[in-house]
């Protein structure tokens, strides 16, 4: 067994493909639109769905908002360079919530952003910096 998918509902998918694509530098692997249940299911990753885990999001047609549950935590994607990756993220529009840094009580470098749905996103640093 393996973990496939992570689903999240959206407001607007447009926007949170552009989000996921353009400022993270997710790849669309497949979009398809269900007409009689009016939804859009789209599926974006780093990888390929046989061999990586990637999140499906669903954006059902005539719903623009949602209550964010507090039992929802975060999304988590690594990167190689936090401070680089906030600079970047932040020269594209994306909201920083938490700026790099280390953990409070030790652990690795974290960061955290915010999708245009108001998703959380734990950026951590995956590598040692030089």
């Amino acid at each position: 067994m393996r973990l496939l998918h992570t689903m999240i509902r959206v407001n607007n998918l447009d926007e949170s493909l552009k989000f996921y694509c353009d400022a993270l530098g997710m790849k669309l692997m497949r979009k398809h639109d269900y007409p009689n249940g009016e939804f859009t299911l789209a599926f974006v990753g780093y990888g390929d769905e046989r061999d990586s885990t990637v999140i499906e999001l669903t954006h059902n047609w005539g719903t623009s908002t949602y209550k964010m549950g507090d039992a929802f935590g975060h999304l988590a994607v690594g990167t190689d360079d936090i401070y680089r990756a906030c600079a970047e993220l932040k020269q594209k529009g994306v909201k920083v919530v938490r700026e790099p840094g280390p953990m409070k009580f030790g652990g690795p470098e974290i960061a955290f952003i915010e999708d245009p749905n108001g998703y959380k996103i734990e950026l951590i640093q995956s590598t040692e910096r030089a």
